[in-house]
């Protein structure tokens, strides 16, 4: 009899119903949907007239009571590391959404508790998963390039209007989501920035709040990164360009790496240039197998929640920057962070924030993989 994993989700929302899907028709080999949780008793009417068989709750305790071995966590924010550590402690291996969370502090404790207790641990960092973004990692970390000494990351399509923020009440606020672009719809290209290029030992960022949209945290910023070898990088994001760009270009001594418009151009000393182009994938599935994988014969992951931490450690870094106005060196003092996140609580404008959920176009739905 084939190995499964019964799997189970807390947070049937715009990502989470797809996850749901997915598993609902089969295409995760070995994965088989065993619930569903969601607090909105309007969504679970809606999946028990879809799915009548498939076991529904309003509270993720129940859930991960409910025999399943396995749990996505497609919720708010700061819930993730919340349901996942109480998952854990119940032995339920765990697939995050990204990020992590809101902050870094008590996140390794919650990857070596996992470790500890023998529980699969992943996150979805699924653009891990674009061919031309996994070469890159490889050619710099085979030294196709030689050491890095510059790196610059234009991207700018990450466009969201007014109607995305006030799809939920949870969205664009420092008390329900924590944070903006950096933390929301750039979490996967700080990943893959660090991924690539590695951690900066010191961040400068200034970063925009609602400059674009009616909400109060960043729709706009820009990275200054410097690393221990010398190399500099910037890292510029938005979700208020229309028509923005999505550009990454590392500049080795060696020769250099450019990807845009779905390519990655490859340049070395006395060689032609090489082309590579992207190709078709599905950066969810593939992470959920990879996942399930992980679960049934213990393969390595390519996202182990640890990594999310990263992207999250230069997100906090790049928001504490911008408020003290200076540099910030890693790692991050996480108290001083805790520290400004409680002020931009506490300051949040009441009137800004979203009291209502409406519902999302179809607009985003294709901007979950790469967007070239």
């Amino acid at each position: 009899m084939e190995k499964t994993v019964k799997i189970g989700i807390v947070g049937v929302g715009n990502i989470g119903s797809v996850h749901l899907s997915t598993l609902a028709k089969n295409k995760v080999k070995g994965g088989v949907l065993s619930g569903a949780c969601d607090i909105d008793a309007q969504k679970l009417k809606a999946l028990k007239d879809a799915y009548p068989q498939l076991s529904l709750f309003e509270d993720y305790e129940d859930l991960l009571n409910s025999g399943i071995d396995a749990v996505i966590i497609a919720t708010p924010h700061y819930l993730h590391p919340i349901i996942a550590e109480r998952a854990i402690e119940k032995g339920i291996h765990v697939l995050i959404e990204k990020p992590f969370g809101v902050f870094t502090k008590g996140g390794e404790a919650l990857c070596q508790r996992a470790r500890d207790k023998g529980v699969v641990f992943g996150i979805m960092l699924n653009q891990r998963t674009n061919k031309l973004f996994s070469l890159a990692h490889e050619l710099v970390k085979n030294g196709e390039i030689g050491k890095i000494r510059r790196h610059v990351w234009i991207i700018t399509n990450w466009y969201r209007t007014q109607e995305y923020y006030e799809s939920d009440s949870w969205r664009g606020s420092w008390q329900g989501e924590g944070g903006g672009v950096l933390l929301n719809q750039a979490p996967h290209n700080l990943d893959l920035w660090q991924w690539i290029c590695g951690m900066p030992k010191s961040i400068y960022a200034i970063c925009k709040n609602g400059k674009y949209h009616d909400i109060s945290v960043e729709d706009e910023a820009t990275i200054f990164a410097e690393y221990e070898n010398g190399a500099t990088g910037t890292f510029i994001t938005t979700t208020g360009d229309k028509y923005g760009t999505n550009r990454l270009e590392i500049s080795g001594e060696r020769g250099s790496i450019v990807l845009e418009k779905g390519r990655l151009i490859l340049q070395r000393d006395g060689q032609t240039p090489r082309t590579f182009r992207d190709k078709e994938y599905n950066g969810h599935l593939e992470i959920v197998q990879d996942f399930t994988n992980a679960i049934l014969y213990k393969k390595e992951l390519l996202a182990p929640a640890s990594e999310g931490l990263k992207s999250l450690e230069i997100s906090n870094c790049a928001y504490l920057s911008s408020y003290k106005n200076e540099k910030v060196d890693l790692p991050i003092n996480e108290d001083e962070f805790l520290g400004f996140l409680d002020i931009m609580q506490k300051n949040e404008d009441p009137v800004s924030k979203n009291e209502t959920d409406k519902p999302l176009s179809s607009t985003y739905q294709a901007k979950w993989n790469t967007n070239w």
